[in-house]
């Protein structure tokens, strides 16, 4: 008997030292996912369902998978749900399912679930919202500040100085004596080649606030082959990190806007004019825009997040061809004929005929009324002439001939332009009419060949580019270290006419 109480003693004790050790295990594990989702949690990003795409903020507490797949309570619901109406005798007796398809874990190895530029940064709640930008500039320093990179335009530079001013004024302080301030979204018109583009990177990198740069041929009406709306939004956030909060007070530049205008003598659905000019009209008055996470356009793949646009300022940009014209023949409405007669082409040779520009003209080109209401702001550019592109070659900050100039000096040789140089350049700019683009092609051509010889020989001190050099009727002077500045080496480089 007493040999019996023993066994059952000790067959007692390892039955409890079995319970301490699984309940250990189950301690470690709870320690482990603690951890994990601590982790997780502490990455700065949101979760993001794997099935519905939507983040944490918007589902609430998720359920936390192998692999870094996290999953909402709706979406683990709808799957349960789904799964308790099949009949598992027929699945075992059949050995398949119709219909439906079980998820593979060992499939998505490696994966890591949805990238970080799919995820949306995490909101402090205890840290209160501040704009992108603090303490914006006066108008005449911000003008100041453009004049040191833009040449000419002296109009539009100080209507963007002003609307800039006011917009970020009305961002940083809210509201003032309950007044509501509506947003100053801008127009730029102007011949291609004048520097809306620049003028606007300039701007955005002056005032150090996010810029995103969008195309708006590319756009098309929701369900068609083409980019959303949306996808606009969609740029900024990509610059700002996926951060909402900086995303909401940035810049957004859509070029090219005049091809959105709408298409006349066509019976077929306009996609890619008009109705792009209406699904754009609450994204520039400001409203809550549904936003796809790292992709230009909404599917069930992509994860959607909120952005509030009300303090977005946007600025539409586009060379509108053919406004002249409609300006033309509104200005010139009289008759042609007699002694007191306006001469039709008098307004273009001053080169005032797109200052003149009214919302009429604009409606006539293919712009919807309600689209330009939500562009308070009209700003005309002017075309480059000479003079002022042998300014932008020389003046700027970083202007081309500066930047050559440096990587010459990389090699310890100075580089020189003449005045007949500059004008040659600039004349051959003209002719091309692209504006400000022609010049880097143009000298580009003509200093690939001094580029590459340049290296060859280490006493070559300097190099002067002339007029006949540009012209095809000569070379480039070389000046030759430790010489006399008088008698330089004149090596001639090769013709344009051979």
């Amino acid at each position: 008997m007493q040999d019996n109480n023993d066994d059952k003693k000790e067959l007692e004790q390892v039955d409890a030292d079995i319970i301490d050790e699984s309940s250990d295990k189950e301690d470690t594990k709870e320690n482990s996912s603690n951890d994990k989702s601590k982790d997780n949690n502490n990455t700065g990003y949101e979760d993001v369902c794997f099935i519905c795409r939507r983040p944490e903020s918007k589902t609430g507490k998720m359920y936390h998978l192998p692999n870094n797949i996290n999953i909402c309570e709706d979406c683990m619901h709808k799957t349960m749900d789904q799964v308790s109406q099949f009949d598992y005798n027929g699945m075992l007796n059949n050995g398949n399912i119709p219909g439906l398809s079980f998820i593979n874990l060992s499939d998505l190895q490696g994966q890591g679930g949805i990238p970080n530029k799919q995820k949306v940064k995490k909101k402090d709640k205890a840290k209160k919202s501040e704009p992108a930008i603090k303490k914006v500039p006066a108008p005449h320093l911000i003008k100041a500040s453009l004049d040191e990179y833009v040449i000419g335009q002296e109009h539009a530079k100080k209507v963007i100085s002003v609307a800039v001013y006011n917009h970020y004024k009305r961002v940083i302080t809210g509201s003032m004596d309950d007044i509501e301030i509506d947003k100053s979204n801008i127009l730029l018109i102007g011949p291609t080649g004048c520097g809306k583009t620049y003028l606007v990177k300039t701007l955005a990198r002056i005032l150090d606030v996010p810029l995103a740069i969008a195309d708006a041929t590319s756009l098309t009406e929701a369900g068609y082959i083409g980019d959303d709306i949306e996808s606009v939004i969609s740029k900024l956030l990509m610059a700002t990190n996926n951060d909402v909060e900086k995303a909401e007070s940035g810049i957004v530049f859509i070029d090219e806007i005049d091809k959105i205008a709408k298409k006349t003598n066509t019976t077929s659905r306009d996609v890619s004019g008009e109705s792009v000019q209406q699904g754009m009209l609450k994204l520039l008055e400001g409203a809550d825009i549904e936003v796809p996470v790292g992709a230009t356009s909404k599917n069930a793949m992509v994860p959607l997040t909120t952005v509030n646009t009300r303090n977005i300022l946007f600025i539409c940009g586009g060379a509108f061809p053919e406004l002249k014209d409609i300006i033309k023949r509104r200005v010139n409405k009289e008759t042609s004929i007699g002694y007191s007669a306006e001469l039709p082409d008098k307004d273009e040779k001053e080169g005032s005929i797109l200052s003149q520009v009214k919302n009429e003209d604009l409606r006539k080109f293919g712009m919807i009324p309600e689209f330009l209401g939500r562009l308070p702001v009209v700003c005309t550019m002017e075309s480059l002439d000479r003079d002022m592109l042998i300014q932008i070659l020389k003046e700027p900050k970083n202007a081309i001939l500066k930047q050559y100039k440096k990587l010459l000096d990389l090699d310890e040789v100075d580089l020189e332009f003449d005045d007949g140089a500059l004008e040659a350049i600039a004349e051959k700019a003209v002719k091309q009419d692209t504006g400000a683009r022609a010049l880097r092609s143009i000298i580009e051509e003509f200093m690939l060949d001094i580029m590459y010889e340049i290296p060859k020989d280490d006493n070559i001190g300097r190099v002067t580019i002339t007029r006949d050099y540009i012209e095809g009727k000569g070379g480039p002077i070389i000046d030759i270290r430790n010489s006399s500045a008088t008698d330089p080496a004149k090596i001639a480089g090769p013709s344009k006419n051979d």
